[in-house]
């Protein structure tokens, strides 16, 4: 998998040649926002998941610019928002509601359904929605961030752990297996 995604991945010389870019080059050369190394995928997941709930399309701009400073993989990183999308951010903010819920002890009832929005008013409905939930929303959203974040390192490094681990099995068996035919 790492191969693979090494072939999709620009290196910094394709960076360089973006002119919109350009402007940004310095901040992008850094190896760790661009190699595949379980530290710096790990990150990237985990500042994916964290920008992922972030509203609106700020998400990618904030996992871009956290990836920078945090000095992880960027690609990675803006990939990772995806997880939020129209059918899937309902549910999490359902989540990050009952957890703030949970959280702040305040188990007042409000309608978890979107309110009925048309062209002309949509962004005052939805904000007026999104207010109407109050503290839980406010708390339970940073929250989830940071709860699917840790998560999404742990599993990360994990995962690449026993890969890596399988790796080594699988030459060992075949060192083993090499030197006794002779």
């Amino acid at each position: 998998m790492r191969k693979q995604l090494k072939k999709w991945m620009p290196d910094h010389e394709t960076i360089k040649s973006y002119g919109w870019l350009r402007p940004f080059a310095h901040l992008l050369q850094h190896h760790a926002l661009w190699h595949l190394h379980r530290r710096s995928v790990a990150g990237g997941v985990a500042v994916g998941l964290f920008a992922g709930l972030i509203p609106g399309p700020l998400q990618m701009l904030v996992a871009a610019l956290l990836a920078i400073k945090l000095r992880v993989n960027l690609p990675v990183a803006l990939l990772s928002t995806w997880y939020t999308n129209p059918f899937t951010i309902l549910p999490l903010y359902v989540l990050a509601y009952q957890l703030g819920s949970l959280v702040t002890g305040s188990h007042k009832s409000v309608a978890l359904v979107l309110p009925d929005m048309h062209w002309h008013n949509w962004l005052s409905e939805l904000w007026g929605w999104f207010t109407a939930l109050g503290e839980p929303i406010l708390i339970g959203l940073p929250l989830l961030a940071l709860l699917l974040a840790g998560l999404g390192y742990v599993l990360v490094r994990l995962a690449w752990r026993v890969m890596v681990i399988l790796r080594w099995r699988a030459r060992a068996k075949s060192r083993t297996s090499s030197t006794s035919r002779f």
